[in-house]
């Protein structure tokens, strides 16, 4: 894995993806989102905004093992749609201020007890892709910036890594040396945008930097994570995959979002 990007661009990005999600999705809580089915922009928004404080929650107490969403403190989209923007917009500072008063105290992660700045990180991306959903709902271009969604790929790719800690998992994902190559071909990422992921009977390996591999996917950060999030098809135009095909296939099937 790559060394991530420091907390202060985290908030930054935790606070500007939530607050462009609120604009776009103000007044309009019926359309439908393609990206997760089944759901509207109110359940989009709500996920969000609950999501958020949830996190801040689980910092703001030190949890050492999950919290129920119930036990969020307004962890509900208001009734007033004048609301709407300002809890969103709320929710991000609630997990920007609790992370900065914990530090590197632990608390529970989905990886394990991690330092409370580890969800600085987690819920940034959370945002950038819930963000991207109702873009592409909205009919609009994606914004993601290149380096913060090169950061984004890595971090998926860790959370997957993490993940085969159970073996049910690791059996899905591990194999016996099959290869996966990404690569973001923005510009200016210096070296920062391109990672191996090795399939061994033990589980996954994840190295960063160039080399040859059984499938290997291409384009731009931002279309290289919706497609990694599964968010858009592997036959987007802006990506271009070589070998098997197969492979990849198995790959997107068995790490869900």
């Amino acid at each position: 894995m790559t060394e991530p990007a420091d907390d202060d661009r985290f908030y930054a990005e935790l606070r500007a993806c939530t607050a462009e999600l609120a604009r776009i999705i103000d007044g309009d809580l019926d359309r439908p989102v393609p990206a997760c089915p089944g759901w509207t922009f109110r359940q989009l928004a709500t996920h969000v905004g609950r999501g958020h404080r949830w996190a801040a929650q689980i910092v703001a107490t030190r949890a050492t093992a999950p919290v129920s969403t119930r036990d969020v403190p307004n962890g509900k989209l208001p009734a007033d749609p004048a609301q709407h923007q300002p809890w969103l917009k709320e929710s991000a500072d609630l997990v920007a201020e609790a992370i900065t008063a914990a530090g590197d105290e632990p608390v529970w992660t989905f990886t394990g007890p991690r330092p409370a700045r580890w969800w600085a990180r987690r819920r940034a991306h959370e945002a950038a892709v819930h963000l991207a959903d109702a873009q592409l709902a909205a009919g609009q271009a994606i914004t993601l910036d290149p380096g913060f969604a090169a950061d984004g790929v890595d971090e998926w790719l860790g959370l997957v890594v993490a993940s085969t800690i159970d073996p049910a998992r690791a059996r899905d994902l591990g194999g016996d040396g099959q290869t996966l190559h990404f690569h973001a071909t923005d510009p200016g990422l210096s070296g920062t945008g391109e990672w191996l992921v090795t399939r061994t009977p033990s589980g996954l390996t994840v190295e960063p930097g160039h080399a040859k591999a059984d499938v290997a996917v291409r384009g731009p950060a931002a279309r290289l994570l919706l497609v990694l999030t599964r968010r858009i098809p592997v036959g987007d135009p802006a990506l271009e995959v070589l070998g098997e095909q197969a492979l990849l296939t198995h790959w997107l099937e068995h790490t869900p979002f």
